[in-house]
């Protein structure tokens, strides 16, 4: 249960994210926003870092395996670039709409072949139709 709760918190915070972004955006730049937004979010890591324990250090990012998955800051930028982009096209709905389609999809696709290291899992047509009836959301929402 608590795990739900953390998920739409997170989806809340993101859609806020998202909008707040997007106004300092329209007020200094793309990449100076992205990387303003990524900058706080580095300095609130550490802080967090020193107020919970020290839990990890950086000698243990040098024995993370497989260093690809060390990319996923550089992700974080790329997502930050682009939800700043769809808020100001699309507007918040439709933007999280289409953010949170393509992550179910994603998603889906991980659990479904294990990418990553995911634990792969049986193809299921419920999920499969669950997915399709997001997506008919989705249209359903856009329609004028």
């Amino acid at each position: 249960m608590s795990g739900m709760i953390i998920a739409l918190i997170s989806g809340i915070l993101m859609s806020v994210q998202g909008v707040w972004n997007a106004g300092v955006t329209k007020q200094s730049g793309i990449w100076m926003a992205s990387g303003f937004v990524q900058l706080l979010a580095l300095l609130v890591c550490i802080a967090a870092w020193f107020l919970t324990g020290k839990q990890g250090t950086v000698s243990d990012l040098m024995h993370v395996q497989p260093k690809y998955i060390l990319l996923g800051g550089a992700l974080g930028a790329f997502i930050t670039y682009t939800v700043i982009q769809s808020m100001n096209q699309l507007g918040p709905a439709k933007s999280v709409m289409l953010i949170v389609c393509a992550q179910l999809i994603a998603a889906y696709l991980i659990n479904l072949f294990g990418w990553f290291g995911a634990e792969k899992e049986v193809f299921e047509w419920r999920k499969l139709i669950g997915i399709v009836v997001f997506i008919i959301g989705v249209v359903i929402f856009k329609w004028k």
